[in-house]
């Protein structure tokens, strides 16, 4: 695999993504143990803190099988890739894009290749409304179209980046539930949960970036799986609401309280400052 020369370029999440911690990684760097062994990302999403601890020995992991899919074409066709994104931008438009959305509703998608299918997905979040990954109950995409005057749909020294780093390190990318993502986690090792949240509203349903959603009783095995990796010895931090039902959960553990900004939610109303709980199960 050739990859191109590039300059030094700070690693970043290379798409947008709901519920994304780039605001929160002042706080988060606080709280992170001083030193430990393999990172370990369940719900890695965007991946702004993995970007920014560019750990060494690693695993992450996603439910959404089309992130995933973009994280192991970043690492192993990045030039085509980038390619492929060049047309997307050469062609943006509103009719390009809502024609390139319904490939998940013609079968056009099932004739992609897996680097075709990462472009799709991440040129469509570069240009749809406030970027966001949202499906319907047949998985089809259905977010609309962007009012963006001159997006960025190819970062080309981004993209390079990720691949060496990917590349040049032990980093293993796993797709699907998050207690599968943590079967190998060892005593010193250092997990980090950021799953989809408990709403504040108790009116607000369950949300989720995949089609299958994310439940109350996943909400209870996720407690679950955070004592049983505590009781191995390692060290594990997890991001939530600072709803009365997450501080129920992880009463046992330390909470600690944070206000974030949201900017990708779907309405107004669900953007703007929230409070969020981050819990450890070691002291700082």
């Amino acid at each position: 695999m050739k990859i191109k020369e590039i300059k030094e370029v700070t690693l970043q999440p290379f798409t947008k993504w709901t519920g994304g911690k780039r605001q929160l990684l002042p706080v988060i760097r606080e709280l992170i143990p001083k030193t430990y062994n393999r990172y370990f990302e369940p719900f890695v999403g965007g991946g702004a803190l993995f970007f920014d601890l560019a750990p060494k020995d690693a695993v992450i992991n996603d439910f959404n099988a089309e992130l995933i899919n973009c994280y192991q074409q970043i690492k192993d066709n990045p030039q085509e890739l980038i390619e492929i994104l060049k047309v997307h931008q050469e062609y943006n438009s509103k009719e390009y894009y809502l024609d390139l959305r319904s490939a998940d509703r013609d079968e056009r998608i099932d004739m992609m290749s897996e680097v075709q299918r990462a472009a799709r997905i991440l040129y469509m979040l570069r240009v749809d409304f406030n970027g966001l990954y949202r499906v319907n109950s047949k998985n089809q995409f259905n977010v609309p179209y962007g009012r963006y005057k001159n997006p960025k749909i190819v970062d080309e020294n981004l993209v390079s980046a990720i691949s060496t780093y990917l590349n040049n390190n032990q980093i293993e990318i796993k797709k699907g539930d998050f207690e599968k993502a943590v079967l190998d986690v060892q005593p010193g090792d250092f997990v980090y949960f950021d799953p989809p949240y408990i709403p504040l509203s108790e009116t607000s349903a369950f949300t989720s970036y995949t089609h299958e959603g994310f439940s109350y009783d996943d909400q209870v095995r996720l407690r679950d799986t955070f004592k049983k990796l505590s009781d191995t010895g390692a060290y594990v931090m997890l991001s939530n609401s600072s709803s009365f039902l997450v501080e129920e959960l992880y009463r046992d553990f330390n909470i600690h309280y944070v206000e974030a900004t949201r900017t990708n939610g779907a309405k107004s109303s669900s953007r703007g400052k929230i409070s969020e709980i981050i819990v450890t199960n070691y002291e700082k």
